[in-house]
């Protein structure tokens, strides 16, 4: 029992931790701060790229500190006017994660994606996987896709 009986606190504070410290092993970097800024990136960015739908079920599947982020600042009635290319897509996350030693873009954001195939359930991935323009679905590793 959580010392503060704030049960559903302490849970979503575990599952925050368990997603970024995947992430963190599968980019093999020191930090936690930027893996969990890789994160946000990314996530933040896809949220801009689906349908204001999918973004919701998608959410639905995130820690709620994690789902917190993904929320912070989305502005719906902005986001429909966003490039759908992969390299405005690139540039983006790579302005919101700055100077990280290691840093590898598309490589690093392969990670994240392939840390969501494992958190979140494979029809969701299918869904948002399609719900991506194809330019930037290709940022997504081939060993975590089911079909296409």
């Amino acid at each position: 029992m959580s010392a503060q009986n704030l049960e559903v606190l302490d849970h979503t504070v575990q599952l925050t931790h368990e997603w970024v410290n995947e992430l963190r092993e599968r980019l093999d970097w020191p930090s936690s701060r930027d893996a969990l800024r890789l994160m946000r990136a990314v996530l933040t960015e896809v949220r801009d790229h689906i349908p204001h739908a999918e973004v919701a079920q998608l959410s639905a599947q995130m820690p709620l500190l994690i789902r917190g982020m993904f929320f912070e600042g989305w502005q719906p009635a902005r986001t429909s006017g966003h490039d759908r290319d992969a390299a405005h897509f690139l540039a983006a996350i790579d302005r919101r994660v700055g100077q990280v030693d290691g840093y590898r873009g598309r490589d690093d954001i392969a990670a994240v994606f392939a840390t969501l195939a494992n958190r979140v359930s494979e029809g969701e991935l299918r869904h948002v996987r399609h719900a991506l323009p194809p330019a930037i679905r290709s940022f997504w590793p081939a060993d975590t896709i089911w079909d296409d």
